[in-house]
């Protein structure tokens, strides 16, 4: 592949889940979902991907759990990561590697941009004030410590972030603050020594590159963070903690103190691109990915964590100083809401990936979550709403139209695509529509207008069903076989495209449709588990083979006389009764959680 912009490659970004506790449907919805159709819509058209992420080992929500429930941090990690591997393999995240933070290399890439920053000016000591908590006898690192949002007076802000406006917090800055190791508010203000990333010197660089053309970005990802680069409020920001569970720091007398979750989460990108290179035996390879003007970076992520993707760690590359590659484009989501409420995990009003899954098959998630993304503004899952998306358009539209089209194929045509005969102008309409479809639905996927680009490709297969309501070739088989040959050939050649243009995101039923249509090749990938041994011990990690694709992002042509398998429903009807039941398996939880 060449690397001029004509052919550029994409590494795609995905947020760093804290290993402390299962993913939910929000997060599928806003950071996890998104970027597997983008890098699997951008592998059909042929384009070097890499999508890399993996577990935050380092948060102090990890040792938050650890101490609930009384064991190591490094227990909770193996037993979250463990969990997010396979959930993530079953929902069909196509992860070129998904590891996680508490690696040799991780630590050596960290290290490495700890020290470059340091040589380049951009880190320095201060003492900081930082809360104290008088009956545990501890500094209490963000996570530790709840209060009132002094921006908008959300009562259970944390002491890095409220959840609720979205802006960064200094823990101090907290209104009525409270431990949430021992809930007491017995909490007093002490000084302590730490090393500090200077925001301030990077932000004229920032202020300059968010100039330049973002028009791609969306509008308030890219207002937030020129608004925040030419504030002139951007300051010091401390990247080290007294707690003991984290990255060491590479400077000598400063044991007793580890890297701030924050400042290594971020490097993640960077220390997983090296890992995925070596363990393709191209150690070297990463730089192609971070320094080649025509490899674009996309960051995926929820609206809270924007201030840390467009503005934080685009200062840090900065800072480093080799010129790595700034973020192509930050498309951050809005949040999913449940059954009209705001996702709470502390209150278990929230539905568990692993725990949808245990139910569900993974396509028509996918489709719910898509069809319905929080793009531009939160939105609300329901499982009325899931109910109506699976049995009234995936079940009666999408999978109605694959059913009829092949069980006729395959039951009138002896098993075989039909030989058409001379098409008639209804016939060349749809198919032109079909190939048509390719640049309208793909310009809305390198838009990452993900809801309006599977839109698009639905309309397609209503177009198909009028087409076969139109020509009814059930009725024109009784007397001009032709005619019904070549409406059915018509139709399989539009399902056969439709399979492409749906393989992003529904990558499951789209390989069994493949299958049914008589292809042996693979336009799923090959998607598996491998356990890496380093000198921190052993992980399970999830990686994708694509080679064996055949599949590209343009129209296709079935042959006549090619065999078809016997096809099966590709999605199943859903019994109304499901939604009674999960509304009460959501009530039961949040009874559990208030008891």
């Amino acid at each position: 592949m060449s690397n001029d912009l004509t052919s550029p490659r994409y590494l795609v970004c995905v947020a760093w889940p804290y290993a402390s506790g299962d993913r939910h449907l929000g997060h599928v919805a806003g950071a996890y979902l998104p970027p597997d159709i983008f890098a699997r819509y951008q592998r059909l058209r042929g384009f070097d991907v890499l999508m890399v992420s993996g577990s935050d080992t380092h948060g102090t929500p990890v040792t938050v759990r650890a101490a609930q429930e009384g064991v190591t941090p490094a227990e909770i990690v193996d037993y979250y990561h463990r969990r997010f591997v396979q959930s993530f393999k079953d929902l069909g995240l196509s992860f070129d590697l998904f590891t996680h933070t508490d690696t040799e290399n991780h630590w050596n890439v960290t290290h490495e941009l700890f020290l470059n920053h340091l040589k380049n000016g951009y880190i320095y000591l201060d003492r900081q004030q930082q809360p104290y908590c008088l009956v545990d006898e501890r500094f209490l690192a963000d996570r530790y410590i709840e209060g009132t949002c002094p921006i908008c007076g959300y009562p259970e802000a944390r002491g890095d972030q409220c959840d609720n406006c979205g802006n960064t917090l200094d823990a101090v800055e907290l209104i009525d603050p409270r431990c949430k190791i021992c809930g007491q508010s017995q909490i007093e203000v002490r000084e302590t020594e730490h090393f500090f990333f200077d925001l301030g010197k990077a932000s004229p660089h920032l202020a300059k590159w968010l100039s330049e053309d973002k028009e791609h970005w969306r509008p308030n990802v890219i207002n937030y963070a020129r608004q925040q680069a030419e504030s002139g409020e951007l300051r010091g920001r401390a990247i080290t903690r007294d707690i003991d569970w984290g990255i060491s720091i590479p400077v000598e007398g400063y044991e007793d103190k580890v890297i701030y979750v924050w400042y290594d989460a971020v490097i993640g990108y960077l220390s997983a691109t090296r890992e995925v290179c070596a363990l393709k035996g191209e150690p070297e390879a990463w730089w192609d990915w971070w320094k080649d003007p025509a490899s674009l970076s996309y960051y995926f992520i929820g609206k809270d964590n924007t201030p840390f993707h467009a503005i934080i760690w685009p200062a840090m590359l900065i800072a480093d100083g080799r010129g790595l590659n700034l973020p192509y484009d930050v498309p951050a989501n809005e949040y999913l809401n449940i059954e009209d409420k705001k996702i709470s995990t502390s209150r278990r009003w929230t539905i568990d990936l692993p725990d949808f899954l245990s139910r569900y098959d993974p396509d028509p998630l996918r489709y719910a979550l898509t069809i319905n993304a929080p793009e531009t503004r939160d939105v609300n899952f329901t499982w009325e709403e899931f109910l109506r998306r699976n049995n009234d358009e995936l079940v009666a539209t999408w999978g109605n139209l694959v059913n009829r089209t092949l069980g006729f194929a395959y039951k009138r045509f002896e098993g075989r695509v039909p030989e058409p005969g001379e098409l008639g102008e209804v016939d060349r309409a749809l198919l032109a529509e079909s190939e048509a479809a390719f640049e309208r639905v793909g310009a809305e996927l390198d838009a990452v207008r993900l809801k309006l680009a599977l839109s698009k490709a639905m309309e397609l297969a209503h177009s198909a069903n009028r087409y076969l309501n139109e020509k009814a070739p059930w009725a024109q088989i009784k007397t001009d076989p032709a005619a019904a040959a070549t409406t059915i050939y018509v139709a399989l050649q539009v399902i056969d495209r439709l399979k492409v243009l749906l393989n992003p995101f529904l990558p499951f039923t789209t390989q069994q449709l493949h299958r049914y249509l008589g292809y042996e090749g693979d336009i799923f990938g090959n998607l598996y588990v491998e356990e890496v041994t380093d000198a921190r011990g052993t992980r399970p990690v999830l990686r994708y083979d694509g080679s064996q694709i055949e599949a590209r992002w343009e129209p296709t042509t079935l042959p006549p006389g090619q065999k078809l398998q016997k096809p099966a429903p590709l999605y199943k009807k859903l019994d109304p009764g499901i939604v009674e039941e999960e509304r009460e398996r959501l009530l039961a939880h949040l009874a559990r959680a208030q008891s």
